[in-house]
């Protein structure tokens, strides 16, 4: 399929290629509720268990090294292969996944059960961004072309991605309260079952079926923004996992559980509902960014100038919090709201620096080479998702609260100082 018969130019794509937008956006919402809730089981399930925070940080590891690896190597698959292949195929990787979750044996040695899950949260790393890529180049090759669109696009897929997000973290407490940990796993793999073979059956043509003339080499992008943009991505989506993995669950659910069973399973659900709100706020904001930011006839140079701007605003925030709760010394009602609330702007602030990223590297790349630039693009966010994981843990059983806020806060500092390499080409300005 060309991308003449994938567009029918400024005024919006063709029929088919709206469809095809729709499915797309269907499947990647049906695997990121998994997602979610995938990441809440285990990190409630295997706390409760008695495990540390650097041991919980280690069950994510493979998840985002995965992210690396597949994320090089998604973006050449799509090119060889095709988008539809690569969709399927990590939503059929993350069913495989969850089934073998399910396998997990309490009487494992701990050892053993972190290396099990360690692998299988592999698998599902790989089948989440397969899935991602998948659906973020879709846009790219079905959005219209008229002025801001792009970016609106852009901004409705990922905001409405995180909000579904969200309501998994939730959905994935709620199951592990109700059900046990093995129950949930089943019922979300047959669940995702059925998603599957329905868009299988039903996702019509309009997106490109790939060339075998692609090459692996040109994964790699020689733009210097492309790679400038990438960078800073990884100390993005690093600040943002340094709390976001272990920190603050793990602080939240201490704070509100009494040491009971009862208390426990209530914890679960008051940490679920927390992260589930700050995902969801986050993705509203995230699909709003576009008129907060002001997409209208946007220039590379502008959105350079205010992706500086946002980074430099959101650095202040984790240092502030962090300040707040080494003066605390031990958890209070105020310091637990002022969190909450700091948290909050925090989620606000990302959400913006989040969607004008997605939209400057679509901006960025050509149609041609969309696939191998996001795939690219998407490996520096899993690494940056990789460096947080691991901070979290470390900075948490560390320095507790204070040096994980604080460690979130120099990752954003090293972005600021990295967006202030992008720069326009002369004629954009």
């Amino acid at each position: 399929m060309t991308m003449s018969q994938a567009k029918s130019g400024k005024n919006g794509p063709s029929e088919n290629g709206m469809a095809a937008y729709i499915a797309v956006t269907a499947a990647y919402w049906a695997f990121m509720l998994s997602d979610g809730a995938l990441r809440m089981l285990v990190l409630l399930h295997f706390n409760s268990l008695g495990f540390s925070p650097l041991q919980l940080a280690w069950l994510f590891v493979f998840y985002e090294v995965a992210g690396i690896v597949t994320n090089l190597s998604a973006g050449w698959i799509a090119a060889r292969f095709g988008l539809t292949s690569t969709l399927y195929a990590g939503l059929g990787l993350q069913i495989v996944a969850l089934i073998a979750l399910a396998q997990l044996d309490p009487t494992w040695a701990v050892g053993t059960s972190v290396v099990f899950v360690m692998l299988v949260q592999g698998a599902s790393g790989v089948a989440k961004d397969l899935a991602k890529m998948s659906s973020k180049s879709a846009v790219k090759l079905l959005a219209p072309s008229g002025d801001g669109s792009l970016f609106k696009w852009v901004a409705i897929l990922t905001g409405s991605k995180n909000a579904v997000k969200g309501l998994g973290f939730l959905l994935g407490a709620a199951l592990l309260g109700l059900f046990g940990f093995k129950t949930a796993i089943w019922g979300m793999a047959a669940v995702l079952a059925v998603i599957l073979t329905a868009i299988v059956l039903r996702m019509p043509a309009g997106l490109p079926r790939g060339k075998k003339s692609a090459k692996f080499s040109e994964v790699f992008s020689k733009d210097r923004n492309i790679n400038w943009l990438s960078a800073a991505r990884v100390f993005l989506f690093g600040a943002r996992d340094v709390w976001f993995v272990v920190g603050i669950p793990i602080y939240f659910h201490a704070v509100l559980s009494d040491g009971s069973p009862e208390g426990s399973r209530a914890a679960f659900f008051m940490v679920g509902t927390f992260m589930a709100v700050w995902i969801i706020l986050y993705g509203a904001v995230q699909a709003s960014a576009p008129k907060l930011v002001g997409s209208a006839n946007l220039s590379l140079d502008q959105a350079f100038t205010r992706a500086r701007s946002w980074v430099g605003w959101l650095t202040f925030v984790p240092f502030a919090l962090a300040a707040l709760a080494f003066a605390a010394g031990t958890p209070t009602l105020w310091l637990t709201i002022a969190l909450i609330l700091g948290l909050l702007i925090f989620g606000a602030l990302f959400a913006v620096n989040s969607s004008l990223h997605s939209y400057l590297i679509l901006a960025l790349t050509k149609s041609e080479r969309v696939t191998m630039d996001v795939g690219f693009y998407y490996m520096a966010n899993a690494a940056g998702r990789l460096l947080g994981t691991v901070l979290s843990g470390l900075s948490y059983q560390i320095g507790g609260l204070p040096l994980c806020l604080a460690t979130a806060g120099t990752l954003l500092a090293l972005g600021w100082r990295t967006t202030g390499k992008l720069t326009a080409p002369a004629q954009d300005t």
